[in-house]
């Protein structure tokens, strides 16, 4: 790995861990909402960047002592993991889909946001922490938080409550423990529906994140 993919992962992490603090629900550390939203976001766009140049997670994982799946483990990994999700999610609201050798786990926003704001509820709290104890568990995969909106209002606004709410989430995560290196965080506004944005259930459908788990392999 490059000195500018080290730096930026070193920044971010040291600024992460400035930015706890006691979650007044659960009374564990966690990372301030906004100071750590800031971090995270920031860090994880910076980790995509160096993605793009070349220097992916994938390598930062493996150079840090990680290592891939191959062959038939992947399969056995990911089934392991995918019953461990299904068993803590049950009744939460949030859907396991599996994708080939992909998890992801959808969350609509009515569980996990007040309406048209950005940081996670705390009756949501239990759930992402259900989510963090598989991850950190099956720490062989790389984990894409995907934040999605309807239609209503313009795009720019959508696209901007859609990347603060994939970033909240990842947070979330991060104070849980979840390895950033592992995550990007990525909004993608409207341009996404899953369902018919001219129908108040289609649009409920479509304000969601999900987080798409992958195999390092």
């Amino acid at each position: 790995m490059n000195k500018a993919a080290i730096a930026a992962m070193a920044g971010m992490l040291a600024f992460t861990a400035a930015c706890t603090t006691t979650d007044p629900y659960t009374g564990q550390q966690k990372v301030s909402n906004t100071a750590g939203g800031a971090a995270i976001g920031a860090g994880l766009g910076a980790i995509a960047g160096l993605a793009a140049g070349g220097d992916d997670r994938r390598n930062a994982l493996i150079g840090a002592g990680v290592g891939a799946l191959a062959g038939g483990a992947v399969g056995n990994f990911m089934d392991r993991q995918e019953a461990e999700l299904r068993a803590q999610l049950a009744s939460t609201g949030v859907s396991v889909t599996r994708v080939g050798n992909n998890i992801v786990l959808n969350m609509p926003s009515n569980i996990t946001f007040a309406t048209d704001q950005d940081q996670v509820i705390p009756a949501f709290y239990a759930t992402l922490d259900s989510v963090a104890i598989v991850l950190n568990k099956y720490n062989q995969t790389l984990i894409n938080v995907y934040g999605h909106t309807d239609s209503t209002g313009s795009d720019s606004y959508n696209q901007a409550l859609s990347q603060r709410r994939a970033n909240s989430v990842a947070n979330y995560l991060a104070g849980r423990g979840v390895n950033p290196q592992r995550m990007i965080a990525q909004g993608f506004g409207e341009s996404r529906p899953v369902a018919d944005n001219s129908t108040e259930a289609g649009r409920a459908q479509n304000r969601r994140v999900e987080i798409q788990i992958v195999p390092l392999s």
